[in-house]
């Protein structure tokens, strides 16, 4: 979630190592957008579709200034904007908004999505964070073994090989550890113009399109940040 993805797709590396590494990302995006959504199916939330578009465009404007306020190259929010950042994450309280459910605002062909989480619904994010990564590492492991195992050009060697050493712990990956000794605040952003409305409601969140984007919408396009 620190990157924001190329807006036109690189050509695949011809590196095995790289392309695992490539591989890994997808999957990690992957995970990223699936632990934000399923909260319905996985931890009880609920969609409460009264969301002010007050709020909804404070939080995105405010998501966006804090974007523009990254240090160079890393996903550390400068210092000067920790109060900003504060108040963004203080949103729920101040606005007497719940935790974990889904505020929905609708616009015509939009429909935003806020969402926080607070203490134990954190480190249950993260959880469901890193066994979305494992379970799709793992299947495509096991498919490309199956598929490819069998040749035995270096190039498909290194590049099992290179799969087989991925390894990566989402808490250390979002400097989680970090965060709760220092205390600092890291920003992490994934932008969606368009989103597959069916796929992302039945199959993630185990809900209803049309609870999520409106009866009349139901067959619509979900857009937003």
């Amino acid at each position: 979630m620190y990157e924001e993805p190329a807006e036109e797709p690189k050509n695949e590396s011809n590196d095995p190592k790289q392309r695992a590494k490539e591989k890994a990302d997808e999957f990690r995006t992957f995970a990223e957008l699936a632990a934000v959504f399923e909260g319905v199916r996985k931890w009880d939330a609920m969609i409460r579709p009264n969301l002010s578009q007050d709020i909804a465009r404070q939080c995105q404007r405010g998501v966006a200034r804090l974007e523009k306020a990254k240090l160079p190259d890393l996903p550390v929010i400068n210092p000067e904007f920790a109060p900003q950042a504060a108040e963004l994450l203080d949103l729920p309280a101040s606005n007497q908004l719940s935790t974990n459910d889904y505020h929905i605002a609708r616009r015509p062909g939009e429909v935003m999505i806020l969402r926080g989480l607070a203490g134990g619904e954190v480190a249950a994010f993260y959880e469901r964070l890193q066994a979305h990564f494992d379970a799709a590492l793992e299947a495509y492991r096991e498919d490309q073994q199956s598929s490819h195992g069998w040749k035995q050009d270096p190039e498909t060697t290194a590049y099992l090989e290179a799969l087989s050493k991925i390894e990566l712990k989402m808490e250390e990956r979002y400097l989680r550890p970090q965060i709760r000794q220092h205390k600092f605040f890291v920003l992490s952003t994934q932008t969606a113009d368009e989103m597959d409305i069916q796929h992302l409601c039945e199959y993630v969140m185990g809900v209803p399109a049309d609870e999520v984007v409106g009866a009349a919408r139901g067959e619509g396009v979900l857009g937003g940040a």
